[in-house]
């Protein structure tokens, strides 16, 4: 009988990327208070990898208590500016503070991946895409966010790339996969090798 794979997430886009792909299992949102853990790694000094291996870690592990049998994936991604790391906006209010402070420069999102397996920790990576956002007005933030905020307030950054938030952007340097959350080619790659995906 094949093993059970469960995504432990509730995030729309990885649900739909993985199903594209062919991968069967069953997603199961992971209750765990992201932001408790982030600043609480933050308070130790760690860095923005280990912090985004961290959450996707804690995230798999709370899964994988419920059903050790089962293959495990736990997702999440950070963004970085300026060495300083942004959570998803808890208001309209810090949606438009965030992107006036990004716009006209680069940040980095990164994307990490941990798979538990019995309770262990099986397999790991982190992807990390560099984007560059336009100079825009005041004015289009406030109309971007009129039309978009029901959308991007539970997405880092305020935006989302597959949809108007591709307007933000005047390069983006790495995988289009980690900008949507997920390093998807590696998960695949390592799912072909283990058997769990035909290839």
């Amino acid at each position: 009988m094949a093993q059970r794979i469960i995504l432990a997430s509730g995030s729309v886009i990885r649900r739909q990327l993985l199903a594209r792909s062919g991968l069967v299992f069953d997603a199961v949102p992971a209750r765990v208070d992201e932001e408790a853990i982030r600043q609480g790694l933050e308070a130790e000094h760690a860095g923005p990898e280990d912090i985004a291996e961290a959450l996707a870690t804690f995230k798999a592990r709370k899964v994988a208590e419920k059903d050790p049998s089962a293959l495990v994936i736990g997702c999440d991604q950070i963004l970085v500016h300026r060495g300083t790391i942004l959570g998803k906006p808890g208001s309209l209010d810090e949606a438009r503070a965030q992107l006036c402070r990004l716009r006209g420069g680069q940040h980095q999102l990164l994307s990490a991946v941990v798979i538990y397996d019995d309770l262990q920790p099986l397999w790991r990576h982190i992807g990390t895409v560099t984007l560059t956002m336009r100079p825009f007005s005041d004015a289009f933030v406030e109309a971007y966010l009129d039309r978009n905020w029901a959308s991007v307030r539970d997405a880092v950054g305020a935006y989302k790339l597959e949809e108007e938030g591709v307007r933000l952007f005047t390069s983006i340097e790495g995988d289009y996969f980690d900008v949507l959350g997920i390093p998807l080619l590696p998960l695949l790659t390592f799912m072909i090798t283990r058997g769990a995906l035909q290839a």
